[in-house]
C-alpha cells in the first residue's frame, strides 16, 4: 500500500492497515519550499502492522541523508546519530510547528497545546 501526503493533502482519504505500507511525502516543508525557506525535504516511511520499520529523509538543499530503522539506530549521511543526553527541560531547546490547518477549533487546540508548553520554564 501507498499514502502519499500531498494526496491526503487534497482530500483523498487513507487508512493505515496492517499490510506493509509506503508512506511518502515528496515536498515535506511545503510552506518552506514555497518561500524559499532551506528547510525542505522527501521524506519517506515504511510501515508494517501500523508499526514503523524504518525511515528515510534526504535534504535536498543540504545534501543531507536520514536514516533510521527500528532498532538499529538513527544516522545522518552514514555517521550515527545521538541524543543528547539532557534530562532538564529548564535547559532543554524547544522546537515546534504550528500546522497548516486554520479551522478555528484546531486553532484553539494549538494554542492551547502552546500556552501548556510556553508555560515550561524552558532555555528557549
Amino acid at each position: 500500500s501507498f499514502i502519499g501526503e500531498e494526496s491526503v493533502a487534497a482530500g483523498e482519504g487513507s487508512i493505515l492497515t496492517d499490510n506493509p505500507t509506503w508512506i511518502i511525502d515528496p515536498i515535506d516543508g511545503t510552506t518552506n519550499f514555497v518561500h524559499r525557506f532551506p528547510f525542505v525535504a522527501v521524506s519517506i516511511g515504511f510501515v508494517v502492522n501500523k508499526k514503523i520499520e524504518f525511515g528515510i529523509v534526504y535534504s535536498c538543499i543540504r545534501d543531507k541523508m536520514y536514516t533510521a530503522r527500528k532498532g538499529k539506530g538513527a544516522f545522518c549521511n552514514g555517521q550515527k546519530l545521538q541524543v543528547s543526553g539532557q534530562e532538564d527541560i529548564t535547559k532543554s531547546l524547544l522546537v515546534t510547528e504550528l500546522g497548516s490547518n486554520r479551522d478555528p477549533e484546531a486553532i484553539k487546540i494549538i494554542l492551547s497545546n502552546m500556552e501548556r508548553l510556553l508555560s515550561i520554564p524552558i532555555h528557549g
